[in-house]
């Protein structure tokens, strides 16, 4: 399976999941003017990834500094996929990374990891 690499604009953060690794990356902003057709390859990459695997532990690092609604939604449904993979015997722990003096990613981070508890969700201080 071919690594997804997604470069960084203004509006859209910096992606990269790499299946040899298994660590998955997403850094920066985002506020696309198209949340969810921006993110349609990440989606869709994702959901043949966890087909894909066996057994091997995927590590999910996140460092979204500023994000917008339609994005805080489609965080929530790719956490869902997550959930969903997890449920399903996979293995993964996610790193929800914050600068300690950004409190709204981190109050962010912990709305996330209250809403998806069965999740190996982890907050991260930089």
């Amino acid at each position: 399976m071919e690594s997804l690499i997604i470069e960084e604009t203004k509006y859209t953060p910096y992606i990269k999941f790499d299946a040899e690794s298994k660590v998955f990356e997403l850094m920066g902003k985002s506020y696309p003017e198209n949340t969810f057709e921006f993110y349609k390859p990440m989606i869709e990459w994702i959901e043949k990834y966890f087909q894909e695997i066996q057994d091997e532990r995927t590590i999910i690092n996140l460092e979204i500094i500023y994000f917008n609604s339609s994005s805080s939604k489609l965080f929530f449904d790719f956490f869902d996929l997550i959930e969903e993979a997890h449920n399903k015997g996979k293995s993964i722990e996610i790193n929800w990374i914050y600068d300690k003096e950004n409190e709204s990613a981190l109050e962010a981070g912990e709305d996330f990891k209250e809403d998806f508890e069965g999740l190996e969700f982890n907050l991260v201080e930089k």
